[in-house]
């Protein structure tokens, strides 16, 4: 699991990292498709899990299982004496699912092997890509046949170098296809103003505090939800999980041709809003089940666009160098870490209404960060004053420098 959370967090980084390097200002229609992918797989991968957890030597798949519950249970088998020793072999069933003396442990393994066959289109794919683009190490390093549109306009009139002579356009680096970290040399630093800093940290703070709220509510508004006072059933509190990543999905689906008519900084606005807002609704009716399903919703509609509206906004500032991607992603994981587990710490001491508390105060810290983050942006110096031709791509690009 280690390995395969090292693995994801390198293809999320470098995903969004590219993205914004190729496509700049274009890029936040191509990162909401990005993250609409995402939430699609969350939403996924458990219904193709499901069929494989539903054995009558498991408890159901929409009741929770957990350490204590499985041996209370070993314990009570125990207790029975030797009328009821049947009942020893299905609790240890329970306590290691992945053990092959059962069917269960066997069919759960069917879904990890889907989910592999799954994924395996993903690396041949990108395997291909690179042997087209001759970016293997294994080929002479030649021209790559993709060009952008820099690199065309090149053709016709290529650049000149320092003594006067002009340089070829095939020795013109692809903004794709540089050195990853390039943006972590000492030279992109010298001479920064603190509100280049200022930027990066409170971006990534509104990112910690959002992307952890969506883990956390989706870790946690299961055991809320079945708590009093709500003591909703076990098979309807199941659904809420679904739901929210249901809506997530959907609100990246619709974000897409929104993203191309309103600016990533009013998205993000609306978003954090939208957050902060429906927590304070459900700590008011708490005591109602129909306003936890109405708000898990809306949650899941105000938390889908955050990620990759912030990210094209604070790249926007930041004129599409693609540092910035590392740190906000960076932030996100750590939030999604951090706050899951403060949550649940407090939930387990404080009982189920601070977990609405915590939404409470966490919604609230990510729009003070965000209203930070635009008093920043309003100090960062913009790079106005530079002539248009002096500016990389020329005129075409002109507007993505003066915004």
């Amino acid at each position: 699991m280690a390995l395969a959370g090292l693995a994801m967090g390198c293809i999320d980084t470098v995903a969004n990292m590219q993205l914004v390097r190729i496509y700049q200002k274009d890029s936040a229609v191509f990162l909401q498709v990005l993250h609409f992918f995402v939430g699609f797989g969350a939403l996924l991968s458990p219904l193709i899990a499901d069929p494989f957890l539903s054995e009558t030597s498991c408890l159901p798949a929409n009741s929770t299982t957990n350490v204590t519950s499985s041996s209370h249970l070993f314990h009570a088998s125990r207790v029975l004496g030797q009328h009821h020793t049947e009942a020893r072999p299905q609790a240890n069933q329970m306590l290691s699912p992945g053990s092959p003396q059962g069917g269960a442990g066997t069919r759960v393994s069917y879904a990890f092997w889907i989910m592999a066959l799954i994924n395996l289109p993903v690396p041949l794919a990108v395997l291909f890509l690179l042997s087209k683009e001759r970016l293997l190490t294994c080929c002479p390093q030649r021209r790559p046949l993709l060009l952008s549109a820099d690199e065309l306009a090149l053709e016709t009139q290529p650049p000149e170098k320092e003594d006067g002579s002009s340089l070829s356009p095939r020795f013109q680096p692809h903004p794709g296809h540089e050195d990853l970290f390039s943006c972590c040399q000492r030279k992109n630093f010298r001479g920064a103003p603190c509100s280049f800093f200022a930027i990066h940290v409170t971006a990534a703070l509104v990112l910690f505090m959002t992307d952890g709220m969506t883990g956390a509510y989706s870790a946690f508004v299961y055991s809320y939800a079945v708590e009093k006072p709500l003591s909703v059933g076990h098979k309807v509190a199941g659904y809420l999980p679904s739901l929210f990543w249901g809506f997530i999905t959907l609100g990246r689906l619709v974000s897409i041709p929104i993203s191309s008519r309103v600016k990533p900084a009013t998205m993000v606005f609306v978003n954090v809003v939208g957050v902060v807002v429906t927590f304070l609704v459900l700590l008011v009716f708490s005591y109602n089940v129909i306003f936890l399903f109405v708000g898990t919703a809306s949650l899941g509609l105000f938390l889908s666009s955050t990620f990759p509206s912030m990210l094209a906004y604070t790249e926007d500032i930041l004129q599409y160098k693609g540092c910035a991607t590392t740190v906000l992603v960076t932030g996100a994981g750590i939030g999604e870490m951090t706050l899951q587990m403060l949550v649940g710490s407090i939930f387990q001491a404080r009982g189920g209404y601070s977990f609405l508390v915590c939404g409470v105060i966490f919604g609230c810290l990510a729009f003070t960060f965000y209203i930070l983050l635009l008093f920043f942006h309003r100090m960062h110096p913009g790079l106005s004053s530079v002539p248009a031709q002096d500016k990389p791509g020329g005129l075409e690009n002109s507007e993505c420098y003066q915004r």
